[in-house]
């Protein structure tokens, strides 16, 4: 057994003061689906809903065993980290000072404080997170503190490696295919140092969501590199650069292995698991059950296990949830319609509906002269193929009918 397997295998063990190995869960509704013996590995399950737990339990583990006077950590994350960071400070009974953005949600914000209580202190600071990290630092290197990255440092990658270690023990053999969601790359580069540690034949699927594809970035040009972030839904792995050091573990995955999903697809998967199933993932969480779909016949009759990677869900986004995935599915659009300013031209519209649609907003906009007003109209369906049809009755009836619910400037400014 390698060095990293063995540190993996204690960083396991020492992870039992925390919680119980989360569970391992075949999923009927999903093997069905998909013709495979599906497995879900539920990180979503463990004390503060993530996996970040353990790459914080283990640096900060290995920090005070080396300098046993060290009482003072710092962090900068709006999310999974900070909790994760927060929870193990009150485990340790040392002080952590947390850095977030001035914009991170007072949900995030409470629940963090109440991971960590009289252990830490959350500071904010900076509109945007490279601000944020910048004051973490500043703040680390002036009180002495030690910085504990979300992923790109030795130990939490060790952590993170205690996924593999109770998967293996779990499960009772290595899986065929392992989905693994990636955003610094730590869960990523932990889990598959193990499994190549200990030569499991396990080929692993990586999966990012196509706002944020940093590891596809890395592969194209051989090196990490900084990306624009074009859509932060899915904010637990929309990460602008991955990980250095975990870059170094995954340099070598086949570019075909690493998938992106769409973050509006991702939503339907968090409405099914949700419906269906019970379970409450976050957008980043849903994302090894998302790509299922585009690896379906790769996956056809083998063992695969999907982690599911944080349940930080706050409800409060649920609209928006069922709004993209609408719009995936084709079942909601938004229009601008050029409505006739006489008696009865509404009328004649909503005669043009059928009995499964529904109107979910209406907003005169203005009139455009005096004889024509424009309104901004979102229509629900319970068939896609519906929108096409309408517009062909619409546009037989001369009425101007634009569809704006891709049109990202005028979607941004109107909904």
């Amino acid at each position: 057994m390698t060095d990293f397997a063995q540190a993996a295998k204690a960083a396991t063990a020492a992870l039992r003061d925390l919680f119980a190995p989360t569970p391992l869960l075949r999923n009927a509704y999903l093997s069905d689906r998909y013709g495979a013996d599906i497995w879900l590995k539920r990180e979503d399950l463990s004390p503060v809903r993530s996996y970040k737990l353990r790459g914080a339990f283990n640096a900060m583990r290995k920090v005070r065993a080396a300098q046993p006077d060290q009482t003072a950590f710092v962090c900068a994350s709006a999310g999974n980290h900070a909790q994760g960071v927060a929870f193990v400070c009150a485990h340790f009974g040392v002080k952590g000072r947390i850095y977030m953005p001035v914009t991170t949600p007072e949900q995030k914000i409470l629940k963090t404080r109440t991971f960590g209580g009289e252990a830490i202190e959350i500071a904010l600071e900076g509109d945007f997170f490279d601000e944020t990290l910048a004051a973490a630092k500043a703040w680390c290197a002036k009180a002495g503190a030690h910085f504990l990255s979300p992923f790109d440092d030795a130990d939490v990658i060790e952590g993170q490696a205690s996924v593999a270690v109770e998967m293996l023990d779990q499960l009772g053999r290595a899986p065929d295919h392992l989905i693994l969601p990636v955003g610094g790359g730590g869960l990523s580069a932990g889990m598959l140092s193990y499994l190549r540690a200990v030569g499991a034949e396990t080929h692993p699927i990586l999966v990012e969501p196509v706002g944020g594809p940093s590891l596809t970035a890395a592969l194209r040009i051989g090196a990490p590199q900084t990306i624009e972030i074009t859509d932060t839904f899915v904010d637990g792995a929309a990460v602008a650069r991955i990980g250095d050091r975990t870059f170094e573990v995954l340099r070598d995955i086949p570019k075909r292995d690493v998938h992106l999903v769409p973050e509006n697809r991702i939503c339907v998967t968090i409405q099914e698991m949700l419906n269906l199933e019970g379970i409450v993932l976050e957008p980043a969480g849903a994302l090894s059950i998302n790509v299922l779909e585009d690896v379906a016949e790769q996956i056809r009759g083998k063992t695969v296990v999907c982690v599911t990677s944080g349940g930080n869900f706050d409800f409060e986004r649920l609209p928006e949830v069922k709004e993209r995935a609408q719009n995936w599915q084709g079942l909601k659009k938004y229009f601008i319609l050029r409505l006739p300013q006489r008696p009865g031209a509404l009328r004649d519209f909503l005669d043009l509906l059928g009995p499964g649609d529904n109107i979910t907003r209406f907003e005169y906009l203005k009139k455009n002269s005096r004889n024509f007003g424009s309104v901004l109209i979102g229509i629900e369906t319970d068939q896609s193929t519906m929108f096409d049809d309408l517009e062909e009755r619409v546009a037989s009836r001369g009425f101007g009918f634009r569809d704006i619910t891709n049109d990202q400037i005028l979607a941004d400014f109107l909904i």
